[in-house]
This record gives C-alpha cells, sequence and structure tokens, in this order.
C-alpha cells in the first residue's frame, strides 16, 4: 500500500449550491481528512459539510457540520474523517457566493 498526503480538493462556490470538493479515485481510500473554511470577506458567513458515502446527495441527511457561522475574515479546521468507497463523495456549501475558500487535506491510501 503507497499513502500520500496532500491537498485533496479546494473550492470557492460562486454560488449557495452544494458542490464536491473530492470524490477518491477507484481502489482508493482517504485517511485523516481535515478541512479549512477560510471567510475572506467583511461579513459572516455559514457553512455546511456533507459525507456522502455512496454518492453525491448533499441534504441534510448526509450533513457532517450544517449552517456553521464562519466569522469574517477568519479560518475555522473541521474534522471529516475518513473515507472508504470510492463512490463517495466530500461535498460543501455556503450561504453566501464568493465568501469562502474550502481547501481538504489528507492521505490518500492506494
Amino acid at each position: 500500500m503507497a499513502t500520500t498526503s496532500k491537498q485533496l480538493g479546494q473550492l470557492r462556490p460562486a454560488d449557495t449550491n452544494a458542490a464536491s470538493i473530492y470524490s477518491p479515485a477507484a481502489s482508493t481510500d482517504a485517511a485523516g481528512l481535515s478541512l479549512k473554511v477560510c471567510n475572506v470577506t467583511a461579513t459572516d458567513a455559514t457553512c455546511q459539510v456533507f459525507h456522502d458515502d455512496d454518492g453525491s446527495t448533499f441534504a441534510e441527511g448526509s450533513a457532517l457540520y450544517f449552517n456553521v457561522n464562519v466569522p469574517a475574515k477568519s479560518t475555522l479546521t473541521l474534522g471529516v474523517g475518513s473515507m472508504d468507497d470510492d463512490a463517495g463523495s466530500i461535498g460543501v456549501q455556503t450561504g453566501t457566493a464568493n465568501s469562502l475558500n474550502f481547501t481538504l487535506y489528507g492521505t490518500e491510501i492506494t
């Protein structure tokens, strides 16, 4: 098994729709997932983080964090866990377009 720690995804949503930030490749697991959420505006914003283990349905039923306040000009670190299903996906959503940068770090195991 090979392990590689790296940035797995980065996204700055231009709208308020949920979007996938990471889906592992076939035969790949991901562990130690950590999400940095940076508010680049002068106004508080909210975020949602989802983990759909078998697809990309980002809703309350797959929420890890829901309506978390990210204060203006600040960064939060959120633990996401691990993924062992290459059909799954991590999704993010912001309540204010263009306000939050999401960066996902972790270790891929192939």
